[in-house]
């Protein structure tokens, strides 16, 4: 810059349009705001030329000073609007540069370390009870440590049934459960979720539409068919008029929001203390071993007269059907699991499997 002299004379046309030029190029040729910034200093800075040669207009004669400071204005007009042109440029080609290099893709796949996934068989539950919520049925739950009498006696269990000895039940030491007092029965950890429904009717009465999940407790030992700790859902409806006609409606309903539209169920004559008639319920499974056929899924029944009257229900008045099937079992068919110790053990390979929120089958 030894030409840009701060002996610049501001009366000289010519010298003061040769360094306007020599700006103006160096303007141009700036290619990003940093370079732009430098230019702007070495031509309009406190130590520019034309800036020292403005500070010398005041020892001018009077006659040359008013010649000297349009020449100088002039120039320094000419660089300003210049400056503020390329730095409107720079400045948009810097943003559109950001906006790419700094844009993030809000589709593409991301990795983060997961700490776990939610188990099949909660989601599974949740996905049951939005169902039956979504028929304008109610869920209702009760206790596991349940009282004989809720266990047994209201679902017209006979007092010698098997179901009652201990190879079969888990009996509890304790004092109260849900406000009896065992004095009156025994404590149990309770073999079916079908407890609810008793507590269900005498809780809200009659009409009455509920599903219950829950977790249930069988003397049972752990292998690739059968656990001590599983999970069941009860259904319960009990109004005037319902019929066997019913029930299996909302069972192929169901059969069909669990296993797709090609589901279908079937019922066959059996025998429970609580339902009667009672059946076992088998499902239409295209995915079963050996080629498409039926496989059991659960037991259900008009719900017996003697239950409804042990829980303050008018038989003669109202009717009812129950269900029952083990979660377990509807999430190994559901998904081809062949052992059970896959569900029970714990690994978080096994739920991760299924996704972070489950979702899907």
């Amino acid at each position: 810059m030894d030409e840009r002299s701060p002996s610049l004379n501001p009366l000289d046309e010519t010298a003061v349009a040769r360094l306007v030029n020599e700006g103006l190029d160096e303007i141009t040729a700036a290619t990003d705001l940093a370079q732009l910034k430098t230019v702007r200093a070495a031509f309009l800075g406190d130590n520019a030329a034309l800036v020292l040669a403005n500070r010398t207009i005041g020892s001018l004669d009077a006659s040359d000073r008013g010649a000297a400071g349009r020449n100088l204005g002039a120039a320094r007009k000419a660089l300003t609007d210049a400056f503020a042109a390329r730095e409107d440029v720079l400045a948009a080609q810097y943003e559109a540069r950001v906006l790419v290099e700094e844009s993030v893709d809000v589709t593409a796949t991301y990795m983060r370390h997961q700490v776990g996934a939610r188990h099949p068989l909660e989601t599974l539950q949740e996905e049951i009870a939005d169902f039956f919520v979504a028929m304008g049925w109610e869920i209702a739950e009760g206790p596991e440590v349940e009282h004989e009498w809720f266990n047994f006696d209201s679902l017209n269990f006979d007092i010698d049934h098997p179901a009652r000895q201990m190879q079969d039940t888990f009996y509890v030491d304790g004092t109260t459960v849900g406000g009896e007092h065992p004095a009156d029965g025994n404590l149990v950890m309770r073999t079916h979720t079908s407890p609810v429904q008793s507590r269900a009717m005498l809780e809200r009465g009659v009409p009455i539409y509920v599903a219950c999940p829950g977790k249930v407790f069988r003397s049972d030992a752990l292998d690739a068919t059968h656990t001590p700790v599983f999970h069941q859902v009860e259904g319960l409806a009990v109004d005037e008029g319902l019929t066997m006609a019913h029930l299996k409606g909302v069972l192929d309903h169901f059969a069909q929001a669990m296993f797709g539209p090609e589901a279908k169920t079937r019922l066959r004559p059996s025998f429970f203390p609580f339902t009667e008639p009672s059946a076992e319920m088998d499902l239409w499974f295209p995915q079963k071993k050996g080629g498409p056929g039926w496989i059991e899924w659960g037991g259900c029944g008009m719900v017996n007269p003697n239950v409804l009257r042990a829980n303050g229900v008018d038989p003669e008045r109202y009717t009812g059907f129950a269900f029952g099937m083990g979660l377990e079992r509807t999430l190994m068919l559901r998904h081809g699991i062949a052992d059970m110790h896959d569900i029970v053990e714990g690994d978080v390979r096994f739920s991760q499997q299924f996704g972070i929120h489950g979702k899907g089958r």
